[in-house]
């Protein structure tokens, strides 16, 4: 019998319809144990809304086969008909083209509607996720759960998420789990709670943070009635960490985090100038400094020669003070109620490290030069501002947060300012103060 032939008059029509609308929990297990083809069938019998409540209550993955097989102009009835959650959850899932056809049979505000409910907001964890799922009822059997995975053609999938009657994200069961279970088993019998899992409003941060406290391969993505709306995989966790990187690396020399590799040279221009100029005024201030002991760097010349290894070493201990302490920021790891922690532990890194710089570099200034003053000068120098240097590089970010700006914009430029300064003032401030040793 053909839908042409049946009637909501017939008798097994009344008796389909009263059975899917007073109990479609029911009806949604029975539909996904009959052949997509067959559940398609029974449901464009039915008017838009009976057959919406039964398809709300069908897992992903098995909803989305027996959706494709419904005419487009009822697909798109169902949908409004849906609750708005589970009918974007489920429009999502489609690709561009079928989501423009389903869209295109709505009235216009139907459609303006599902057009706002599909686009999530800039840096949302909503872009980055990954809308094909895979998921079963909790009350599922192992026997019908591996008879649907084949129906679906899954290749790659390492866990089955769990849903309860109410279609919310319940529990997970892993692969090798599944294969080893008895046929009659419940899913929910071999199946563990969720560790985790995240809104799909909430920010990449968010995801970040998530990430780092719990080393997770896959993280289910929810909307705000905790149903399952997609996962993100490690790949796609791997990508928005390196995207982070890659902009603080940009925004940390001053380049904007718009720009890109193959962006005009005017529009670089625009966005890198302002930063240099800051940089150049940062230079004379470091300058300046240097100009201070114009005289003593005129009776010892030598100091001259050395002054680039008193600011490069600096620079370089606060640059990796930096790096550590942005990348906590980034990844929450830190606060700005860890800055004494934080400030302590990098003020005690450059003190050791500056001392075991100093050696060095004392020995290698005395066997060039023959002078102990020279030597001890270039030593103290080291060690002063080295230490200045980690403090430097661990509270830069930190102020920048604390006063409302971005942590990452351009803290290599203020850093420099300050290692700079620390290093020209350490080294030539005690050049003066010891010039009689200088002079011996």
């Amino acid at each position: 019998m053909t839908a042409n032939q049946l009637s909501l008059e017939d008798p097994l029509s009344r008796l389909n319809r009263a059975f899917l609308l007073n109990h479609p929990r029911t009806a949604a297990r029975s539909l996904e144990k009959t052949s997509p083809d067959d559940a398609a069938e029974i449901l464009r019998q039915q008017e838009p809304f009976v057959a919406a409540r039964v398809l709300e209550r069908i897992s992903p993955g098995i909803l989305d086969i027996i959706f494709l097989l419904l005419p487009a102009q009822f697909a798109a009835s169902v949908l409004v008909a849906m609750e708005a959650s589970a009918s974007v959850s489920l429009l999502s899932r489609q690709n561009e083209d079928l989501r423009k056809i389903y869209i295109a049979q709505m009235n216009e505000v139907s459609a303006t509607e599902f057009r706002s409910l599909l686009d999530y907001p800039e840096n949302s964890v909503g872009q980055m996720m990954s809308t094909q799922i895979v998921a079963f009822n909790k009350s599922t059997t192992v026997e019908q759960a591996i008879a649907q995975l084949r129906k679906l053609s899954v290749e790659t999938i390492h866990h089955l998420f769990l849903l309860d009657d109410e279609m919310i994200l319940d529990s997970e069961v892993e692969i090798k789990k599944l294969a080893l279970a008895e046929d009659s088993q419940q899913l929910s019998s071999i199946s563990k709670p969720i560790v985790t899992y995240i809104n799909a409003m909430d920010s990449k941060d968010e995801l970040m943070d998530k990430i780092d406290k719990f080393h997770i391969d896959v993280l289910p993505v929810v909307d705000i009635d905790q149903r399952l709306v997609g996962v993100v995989r490690a790949q796609g966790l791997m990508n928005a960490l390196r995207e982070d990187i890659v902009t603080d690396m940009q925004t940390m020399v001053g380049v904007s985090k718009d720009e890109r590799a193959l962006s005009s040279s005017w529009f670089a221009v625009r966005k890198r100038l302002p930063w240099l100029q800051v940089n150049l005024l940062t230079a004379f201030l470091a300058a300046a400094v240097v100009g201070l002991f114009e005289d003593t760097i005129s009776r010892f010349t030598a100091l001259a020669i050395l002054l680039p290894i008193a600011a490069g070493q600096s620079g370089n201990a606060g640059a990796q003070a930096l790096a550590v302490t942005m990348r906590g920021l980034t990844l929450r790891e830190i606060t700005m109620g860890h800055w004494f922690r934080v400030m302590m532990k990098e003020l005690r890194t450059g003190f050791v490290n500056g001392l075991g710089i100093a050696l060095t570099c004392a020995a290698g200034v005395y066997l060039w030069s023959r002078s102990a003053g020279l030597a001890l000068v270039m030593a103290l120098s080291m060690v002063i501002s080295m230490t200045i240097a980690g403090i430097a590089g661990a509270l830069v970010p930190i102020m920048l947060k604390r006063f409302g700006l971005d942590p990452a914009q351009s803290s290599s430029i203020v850093l420099t300012t300050i290692t700079d300064v620390a290093g020209f003032m350490s080294f030539l401030g005690i050049a003066t103060l010891l010039s009689s040793f200088l002079e011996a």
